[in-house]
């Protein structure tokens, strides 16, 4: 099926409280277009300078969202336009996109990234950590941005128990925070391949790249 087609399909299961990012990393301007004139307007990528080439290409109405790991030295490219931030994994991070946000006077969308997966290669902040930077007195001074949500990152598997039992986890854990914070809204977990569990145990986003653009190709 065509990009338009594979976008409509998904859309169509998608509940209304569901929001779709269509990641579209390593994948052609011209692709990313097909896609936005069916009607995307939330893209996310996984490499800031990538990012910033496709943002000065298309047009000014899309939403970007950084999907990936963040290094804090190339937050500042992004600032000026990223609407949401997704693996904001330590306070320092944090701390830095707050001052690049007050340099573009913007307040940032951030997501909390909590480990949910067994591997050791995936990124994020563990309930704890997460927990003491949201009641510190620090956090609270960080005026130029908006933690709105948990983000995770499942393990690569095919075992459904397992997935679920990872994002039951982080629902658990936006629940608690929740009742603290009146902000958070977002739950990001779900992608090609198990987004339908995920939104059965509580995701309202998923990060959908293959099954809408195909198969990847990293060479």
């Amino acid at each position: 099926m065509s990009i338009p087609q594979n976008l409509n399909n998904i859309k169509s299961q998608l509940p209304e409280h569901v929001t779709l990012v269509a990641v579209s990393k390593t994948k052609p301007v011209s692709d990313l277009m097909e896609a936005y004139n069916a009607g995307q307007r939330i893209f996310g990528e996984n490499k800031i300078q990538e990012m910033v080439d496709k943002h000065e290409q298309m047009p000014n109405d899309v939403q970007w969202h950084m999907i990936g790991h963040v290094q804090r030295n190339k937050v500042k490219y992004m600032a000026e336009f990223v609407s949401l931030i997704h693996g904001v994994d330590s306070f320092k991070l944090l701390k830095e996109i707050n001052k690049q946000a007050k340099k573009h006077d913007r307040v940032i969308n951030c997501l909390l990234q909590i480990k949910i997966a067994s591997e050791d290669s995936k990124f994020g902040m563990t309930t704890e950590e997460a927990r003491d930077i949201l009641t510190s007195e620090a956090f609270k001074e960080l005026k130029n941005i908006k933690v709105v949500g948990l983000m995770g990152m499942a393990t690569f598997t095919d075992d459904d128990t397992q997935l679920q039992k990872e994002f039951r986890l982080l629902k658990t854990v936006f629940d608690e925070f929740k009742i603290q914070n009146s902000e958070f809204k977002i739950i990001s977990i779900g992608m090609s391949s198990d987004y339908k569990l995920a939104i059965d145990c509580g995701s309202t986003m998923v990060r959908i790249g293959s099954s809408i653009f195909g198969v990847r190709n990293y060479n």
